[in-house]
């Protein structure tokens, strides 16, 4: 018995050392973009006020006010006080804007609400600055946040053009409160991405890693 005592206290370690990683991993903040290229924002629920001005977002720096100069570098500025309107910003980039000639909808112009998992990258028309399509397959969705926009814009942070989605909630009326920006999310290398895609959940990954390591030794334990 006191032979094994050693190994016994240095498994127990072990365990404890597992224990303790699990519980760093769940109380650590979530780090967008740990180790894939999508890069989600979280639940962000940023209200866009019924006006002309709206709200402008960096959609990098996740910094957002109602005047361009408080978000410097904006990507994307969902306004209007009766509507509900989309501007991309294009001085830095004339390539920026939202997708507006996706497939089966009525115009070729309009902003599209894309189903989910549709593909966003260089195949489509982007546009600057236009209103929603309000009729046929994708219309926009009230009373709800089935809304989800392509974008396309300049991350100036590696000069290369992104793609990247934006989930929104509306009312029962387009310009009516509240109005949210729920959550985005972008590819940073400039590939596409589906519509709704997030990064994979590391955090939950660590954890997986750490109970099976735990549950591994402790049936080594109890055959030995």
């Amino acid at each position: 018995m006191k032979e094994n005592t050693p190994l016994t206290s240095r498994i127990d370690g072990r365990l404890a050392a597992y224990a303790a990683l699990a519980t760093a991993a769940l109380a650590a903040p979530a780090i967008p973009n740990a180790d894939a290229a999508i890069v989600y924002s979280g639940p962000v629920n940023i209200n866009v006020p019924s006006t002309t001005a709206g709200i402008y977002i960096n959609l990098v720096t996740g910094v957002f006010g109602t005047t361009p100069a408080s978000a410097p570098g904006w990507d994307l500025n969902p306004w209007g006080s009766t509507a509900n309107n989309f501007w991309a910003n294009n001085s830095a980039s004339t390539s920026d804007g939202v997708v507006g000639n996706f497939t089966g909808g009525n115009s070729a112009t309009l902003v599209d609400n894309l189903p989910m998992g549709t593909i966003i990258d260089g195949s489509w028309t982007y546009v600057r600055s236009n209103g929603p399509e309000t009729a046929g397959p994708t219309a926009f969705s009230f009373g709800n946040s089935n809304n989800l926009i392509g974008i396309r814009f300049l991350n100036e942070t590696t000069g290369t053009l992104n793609f990247g989605w934006a989930r929104f909630t509306l009312t029962s009326a387009a310009g009516g409160q509240p109005r949210t920006l729920v959550e985005y999310a972008y590819e940073n290398t400039g590939a596409s991405i589906p519509a709704g895609a997030i990064p994979e959940p590391t955090t939950f990954g660590l954890l997986g890693v750490a109970a099976l390591g735990a549950l591994g030794l402790r049936a080594w334990r109890r055959k030995a």
